[in-house]
């Protein structure tokens, strides 16, 4: 393994494919007369909407401009030339993409600005794709917490939090993005804190199926983050403090700077709360939280053409595990599962840095080149006198490698290549002390496991003319663990533009293979497992997931507001999941025969109304199934429990939610306030306990939830702001989930108050 992941390496840095660096884009443009004639000199302004970041250009003889090494975002396009009105386009800017804007102007008359807006990329790209900007996470309610993922589940759909995990489109294999480099993680479930702090993020691409070859095999979701940096700062500093109930506290304290050629960007928050993980019960017992975190950006324009981006993270967080004091309560009395008398905790910790090279031979060509390192740590304790049983299970996990990607356009097409690789050096050390005599103990056992990654892909972006875009391309993956896998596999789609209507249809096929954990486990905790009951008995390599995914959706721009509707069918072989270890708080990693997800969706967003504020909706209709029994890590025998093999029908998965919609509106009040809601409402997940006859509810599914959140701010002058949120405003509560994964059943969050001021000050 050693040689081959070092094989890997050097390919990689002697040269790799060209391919494309997916936080950048490339904007194109044409600017015409109402003739269709080329208005050559006008100039070209591309100006950030949350920061001073810019971009200018002139059009060419033929009244073509080009701006490249574009980061996403939102941006303002402006087309000024002499005699012609100026037009200001909004635009949004999504990754690795080079959309191509055709802009006329017409004869000047009365002095006037045409407005227009628009999503640069929507003819460009097949994925369905939201962007998370900086303002929106300052605004919209928990969004900006330590521990919060509202900045995504209020946006996308089908993206919802359930025993504490982020789940989407009817999985929770993610890949986390900084500055399109992926980081590097074949863990399932081990960690529950977030990847990276709201309050760290500049803006964050959300994309949900359709990747292109370029874009990695996490199915269910991909964030591509763009970190906070010194561009938007001049020597300046923050300080935020946030304090509310359930003794809750945040602080960051921030500094940032720039030169002509080089921005900085460093940031130290801490944060603490007297609640942290779903509860098993509506009241909170034993459930501290606290985080620190340290972040790191740089940005380096060494010549016009290189350009280095370094950014690195520290970060711990530590979870009490939640319990039910009742001995009455109907977990206990079921028999089923009762937390009564532990005291777990789960500590972990999350580092990585990555650096990324871009060289821009021309507009037309660039590679990058990016090294990583990846460090990611689970550890849950008990104290030695907890009853029933004291576990004590780590998980540390080291990553090395490498991501190359180039672009080169040439005509009609763009043609992009690359290579990722990693090594993984897997330690784990398991052990469980009985303290009620109910079973055998399991003294502390270590071992390591090792794994390797190389994937190598190559796509093109056909443009026929403005209205039509052929992509498509391969992904060739070679996978060494328990099991050696490879797989080669199609991605196509296309895009259509519905001339003077501007809607935009898409369609996609591909295939993903997306490589299982690993996983350490001794032979003497093989003979743990066989003696627990339940069946549990056996351990099988676990085979990587294959997904086959169908996409079509289409975009509807109309007078500024956007509608975006798809429908997706995702069929999968070796679906990833995990399951615990007897009645525990222990959970593997496992792989089950097959999946079959199907769901429509829609989000909704408009402009700003009258500069009154904007209105947000998104919307999944979902139904998510699996078929057969468990074909890899901790199995069951068929033949000494019959209840292990589920049959060749589909049934629910634990996270099955039917209907989830979010809608809000941002308010911009005058004297530079803003108020913001948010209304979430989830149709209740499946119900495993309905056939059993155990736990309160007996119905196919568990209770409908809605709630209702709320934040506000004002700004006191440039350095000054005060913000409050309230969450769940009508502390409505409902048994969300009665898996016992961390903790036992869990109940939705309670109603949670905090206020947030924050200093902007020079050094």
């Amino acid at each position: 393994m050693r040689h081959y992941f070092l094989a890997a390496v050097f390919f990689i840095f002697a040269g790799g494919l060209p391919a494309r660096a997916v936080v950048f884009a490339t904007v194109h443009g044409v600017v015409h007369d109402s003739e269709h004639r080329p208005i050559a000199g006008a100039k070209v302004t591309l100006k950030a909407s949350g920061s001073a970041f810019t971009l200018n250009g002139t059009t060419d003889s033929e009244g073509a401009f080009e701006l490249d090494k574009t980061p996403i975002g939102l941006y303002q396009l402006t087309i000024a030339a002499p005699g012609f009105e100026s037009v200001i386009e909004s635009l949004t800017v999504d990754s690795g993409t080079s959309p191509v804007l055709h802009i006329p102007l017409s004869v000047a008359g009365a002095t006037q600005s045409v407005v227009v807006s628009g999503t640069a990329s929507a003819a460009d790209s097949v994925t369905p794709t939201t962007l998370i900007t900086r303002a929106m996470i300052d605004q919209t309610p928990g969004a900006n917490m330590t521990t919060g993922m509202q900045m995504i589940t209020d946006y996308v759909p089908g993206a919802y939090m359930t025993h504490d995990m982020l789940h989407m489109r009817g999985g929770h294999q993610t890949s986390w993005l900084i500055d399109g480099v992926a980081i590097p993680n074949t863990k399932i479930a081990s960690n529950v804190g977030p990847q990276i702090d709201p309050k760290d993020i500049d803006s964050l691409e959300t994309e949900r199926g359709s990747y292109g070859p370029d874009l990695g095999d996490r199915t269910y979701g991909v964030f591509d983050v763009l970190p906070r940096n010194g561009f938007e700062r001049d020597r300046q500093g923050e300080l935020l403090l946030s304090a509310g109930d359930l003794y809750s506290g945040e602080a960051q304290l921030s500094f940032g700077d720039h030169s002509e050629k080089t921005a900085w960007y460093t940031s130290l928050t801490g944060s603490r709360s007297s609640f942290g993980l779903a509860t098993p019960v509506p009241a909170i017992y034993h459930d501290q939280t606290n985080s620190q975190s340290v972040f790191v950006s740089l940005i380096r324009n060494q010549t016009e053409k290189d350009q280095l981006r370094v950014d690195g993270q520290y970060r711990q967080d530590y979870f009490d595990i939640p319990y039910d004091p009742s001995q009455t309560d109907y977990e206990c009395t079921s028999n089923y599962y009762c937390s009564y008398g532990l005291r777990d905790a789960q500590n972990e910790r999350d580092s990585f840095v990555i650096a990324n090279w871009v060289h821009t031979y021309s507009p037309k060509a660039l590679v990058s080149v990016a090294p990583f390192y990846h460090f990611n740590e689970s550890d849950y304790d008990s104290l030695a006198r907890d009853l029933p049983a004291a576990t004590t299970w780590h998980q540390h996990s080291n990553y090395a490698g490498a991501q190359v990607d180039g672009r080169v356009d040439v005509g009609w097409n763009s043609f992009s290549g690359g290579m990722y690789s990693f090594g993984q050096r897997e330690n784990d050390l398991f052990g469980v002390l009985v303290n009620d005599g109910s079973g055998p103990s399991q003294s502390n056992t270590s071992a390591n496991a090792d794994a390797g990654l190389v994937e190598f892909y190559v796509a093109d972006h056909l443009r026929l003319g403005q209205y039509v875009t052929l992509i498509g391309g391969e992904r060739f993956s070679i996978y060494r663990a328990e099991l050696n896998e490879t797989a080669i596999y199609p991605r196509i789609g296309a895009t259509v533009k519905i001339p003077r209507l501007n809607w935009v249809l898409r369609g996609f096929y591909g295939h993903f293979f997306q490589p299982a954990p690993i996983l350490t486990v001794s032979s003497s905790v093989l003979n743990y497992a066989s003696s627990l009951p339940g069946g549990q008995n056996a351990f099988t390599p676990i085979p990587s997931e294959r997904d086959e995914e169908h996409q079509f959706g289409i975009e509807i721009p109309y007078r500024g507001w956007m509608l975006d509707v798809d429908t997706f069918k995702n069929r999968v072989n070796n679906f990833l999941d995990h399951s615990n270890l007897g009645e525990s708080n222990m959970y593997f990693p496992i792989a089950v025969d097959g999946a079959l997800v199907r769901a429509w969706e829609m989000t909704l967003r408009s402009p700003n109304l009258r500069r009154l504020g904007q209105f947000h909706l998104s919307y999944s209709n979902q139904i998510a199934e699996q078929r057969g029994n468990i074909i890899g890590g901790f199995t069951c025998s068929i033949a000494t429990d019959p209840a292990c093999d589920l049959g060749p029908g589909y049934s629910p998965v634990d996270h099955d939610q039917r209907n989830t919609l979010n809608t809000g509106f941002t308010a911009n009040l005058p004297l530079r306030t803003w108020f913001a809601t948010n209304v979430y409402y989830g149709s209740g997940f499946h119900n495993g306990l309905a056939d059993s006859g155990q736990g309160p509810y007996q119905a196919a599914y568990l209770p409908v939830h809605t709630t209702f959140d709320v934040s506000a701010g004002h700004s006191l002058g440039e350095n000054w702001k005060l913000s409050g949120s309230v969450i769940n405003a009508t502390n409505h509560r409902v048994l969300l989930d009665n898996s016992i994964t961390v903790g036992g059943f869990h109940w939705n969050d309670p109603r949670m108050i905090s206020g947030q001021l924050t200093y902007r000050f020079h050094f």
